[in-house]
């Protein structure tokens, strides 16, 4: 069962359900999926995306639903939350192939950051993209994130290295891009 915590047009942002594991456990360990993720060597079977999933739902991570069919397309969530300093990092992912390319991603980021300034009182939003990702850097910079700096040949693919960039985005910036 999903609820409809963030709305937006395309899609909407629930609390993460802990009966979801199947279907992130067969996204997790697909290679084109996990290709943009940090877990793209890890193995994930069904208990342990079951604990993962307990664990994520008692912070700041959300399912992504397909507003139209209430189906699950992906996750994405703030994570390392300081109020003091009001800052927080995020991330995304669409694990359902068919929703690709169509503006998920870019509403289910805008929904969340959003909820992020106003709800949770952040200032900067940081988030982490490898230097191959072109359609989720080309969504971030359309969002109005700024890069602030890279790792430089820091991750391994085969036996090519890609930089990883590290971008940013502060409340007036995502509000004078993005009318809300």
């Amino acid at each position: 069962m999903y609820f409809k915590k963030l709305v937006g047009k395309k899609c909407y942002l629930s609390p993460m359900n802990v009966n979801d594991a199947e279907i992130y456990t067969e996204w997790l360990n697909d290679l084109d999926i996990t290709s943009n993720l940090s877990m793209y060597h890890v193995n994930i079977g069904i208990q342990a995306e079951k604990e993962i999933l307990e664990r994520l739902s008692k912070e700041q991570n959300y399912s992504i639903i397909d507003i139209d069919s209430n189906n699950l397309i992906g996750s994405c969530g703030l994570m390392d939350l300081d109020p003091l300093n009001q800052t927080a990092e995020i991330g995304i992912f669409i694990g359902n192939k068919s929703f690709w390319n169509k503006g998920y991603g870019t509403e289910a980021m805008k929904l969340l950051l959003d909820y992020g300034f106003k709800a949770l009182n952040l200032h900067n939003i940081m988030l982490k993209v490898y230097s191959f990702n072109e359609n989720a850097k080309r969504v971030y910079d359309k969002l109005g994130f700024n890069i602030i700096g890279k790792r430089r040949e820091s991750l391994k693919r085969g036996n090519k290295v890609f930089d990883i960039i590290y971008m940013d985005i502060v409340y007036e910036e995502f509000y004078n891009k993005n009318k809300m």
